[in-house]
């Protein structure tokens, strides 16, 4: 491991990671404590990292957990040559990482205005803010529906999302509060599986419609979109096509993204 220390650089707080899960050769997370002072809005993303030569080298990642949560959780993707996560995807439990405790980020209810449905659209790790969206009580308290698509190229790396739904599905007490408000649709690009496509793809031809109980509607339906830059323009040519307009903290809208990346 890199250089690592219990005293955090300044404008940086230490946390004990203590526990990490490889999903694929390419995807992983990890699990660290919580500073009792940290708050943070569900979808909302820190600069993490590590102490390289006697200073913090960090990037953007959304946090997972949701803002309930006494876990900070974050899902990863694995960059041979990565400045960050060639060091990161290494990580034992025991391990420290450094933080700056400063959440910012555009995927937050508060971006939004009030809607019905809330379409949540993802690629690869860009399901990681969501992660925490889909386990907010506040969700469900705003929305009546919630869609969560999630596309990657191979069958293996949907195994994040999948287990996130199990997760929900067996949790204490989200349950009760999620009921059958919830859509989970996971495609794949290349390897063959049940539901293959971009999104959208699904969104032009009707798909999406049928899986989600109606077509895009700005009048009634939020959106949010999380993913790579491609994927992202994409997105959101399709939403201002549809009539939405982009929202943001000082000015909320009907659909919003994401442009923080990792490496």
């Amino acid at each position: 491991m890199d250089q690592v220390v219990d005293k955090a650089p300044r404008g940086t707080v230490v946390l004990g990671v203590h526990g990490i899960r490889h999903w694929t050769d390419r995807t992983f997370s990890f699990y660290c404590e919580r500073p009792a002072s940290f708050r943070f809005r569900s979808g909302e993303f820190v600069m993490i990292g590590l102490m390289v030569e006697d200073k913090p080298l960090v990037r953007a990642y959304s946090i997972c957990s949701p803002s309930w949560d006494d876990t900070l959780e974050f899902y990863s993707i694995k960059v041979p040559d990565g400045p960050l996560t060639s060091r990161l995807q290494h990580l034992r439990e025991g391990d420290k990482i450094v933080m700056r405790p400063k959440p910012v980020g555009t995927l937050v209810h508060d971006a939004l205005v009030p809607g019905k449905r809330l379409f949540l659209f993802s690629t690869g790790t860009g399901i990681a803010p969501f992660a925490s969206i889909i386990r907010d009580p506040e969700t469900y308290e705003k929305f009546d529906r919630v869609v969560l698509t999630h596309t990657c190229r191979q069958v293996a790396e949907l195994a994040y999302g999948y287990d996130l739904i199990e997760r929900i599905r067996t949790h204490e007490f989200l349950p009760e509060i999620v009921g059958d408000k919830l859509t989970h649709i996971a495609t794949t690009t290349r390897e063959e599986s049940p539901a293959m496509g971009r999104m959208t793809d699904w969104i032009r031809d009707g798909r999406l419609a049928a899986a989600a109980g109606g077509a895009l509607d700005p009048e009634t339906d939020r959106v949010m979109i999380c993913g790579s830059m491609e994927m992202l323009q994409e997105h959101k040519e399709l939403c201002l096509g549809h009539g939405f307009v982009e929202g943001s903290n000082s000015e909320p809208g009907q659909f919003v993204i994401e442009k923080a990346f990792v490496d």
